[in-house]
């Protein structure tokens, strides 16, 4: 036990999952930096389990951010709300899919559209700079459902950038700024990391130990994150945007590449 408490596996572990919980509440992206974290301190641990235990450090850090968003930010719920309520159902199908769906398959897909995103808020400079909400009734509900069940599925199948796609539909298609998208997101990601959980933690994949003290070092991120968030605004949020683009561009080219050679 005294062994446990020092071993410099999980110090590295804690370490990740406070970096992972601080990006992810500005721009999404952090199981960038905790599932890697997970697979290399655990190789011999089944996928699921790692996942399942990701998911169990994450979801403290994601609500903390939530409420944090919440308390400063006017959160635009009419469109959060059936996002979010999408987002659970099909996050818990996307779970469930992990068994029989190959991931390989999906990888060329997820780098073009990374690739396609970075671009696009590249090239227009005010991208997410102005807060101007488009509310267009039924068809917001539409896109709401629509986006969030997507990303849902995305997120419990597979999951990383899911939070980084969040923000980017939020100001694409609702016309928020990067913060009220941000901010927006977290709720989604809440809903979906619940809903994934409802899978993994009744099957037994999840490592509980570890969980607690990753989920401890995650809120503790989350935390820092969203205070920066808050507190330097939507251009900021968009060059981190833009950082962890792409470096999951990256990373998806070299797993993709990996997988053809």
């Amino acid at each position: 036990m005294i062994y446990d408490l020092i071993d410099p596996a999980l110090f590295a572990l804690i370490l990740a999952a406070f970096v992972a919980g601080a990006i992810d509440a500005v721009v999404g992206g952090g199981g960038l930096i905790q599932i890697p974290a997970l697979f290399t301190v655990y190789p011999g641990q089944s996928a699921a389990t790692l996942f399942g235990t990701n998911k169990c450090a994450s979801v403290v850090g994601t609500i903390s951010a939530s409420w944090r968003y919440a308390s400063q930010v006017q959160m635009p719920w009419r469109t959060i709300l059936p996002a979010a309520l999408a987002a659970f159902v099909l996050s818990y199908l996307g779970a469930a899919a992990v068994a029989w769906l190959p991931k390989n398959a999906i990888r060329p897909m997820i780098l073009l559209l990374l690739i396609l995103v970075a671009v696009y808020t590249l090239k227009r400079k005010n991208f997410g700079l102005e807060h101007r909400p488009a509310h267009m009734g039924n068809r917001e509900l539409v896109y709401a459902l629509l986006l969030g069940g997507v990303i849902g599925f995305y997120d419990g199948f597979f999951g990383p950038g899911t939070g980084s796609f969040l923000i980017f539909l939020f100001v694409r298609f609702f016309g928020f700024d990067f913060l009220h998208a941000s901010a927006s997101a977290k709720v989604v990601n809440v809903a979906t990391n619940l809903a994934a959980l409802a899978y993994f933690v009744p099957n037994g994949y999840v490592l509980p130990v570890l969980a607690l003290f990753m989920a401890l070092a995650n809120v503790s991120g989350s935390l820092a994150g969203s205070w920066l968030a808050i507190k330097h605004g939507s251009g900021f949020i968009r060059q981190v945007f833009l950082i962890i683009a792409g470096a999951l561009i990256v990373k998806f080219a070299w797993d993709t590449f990996q997988i053809f050679h």
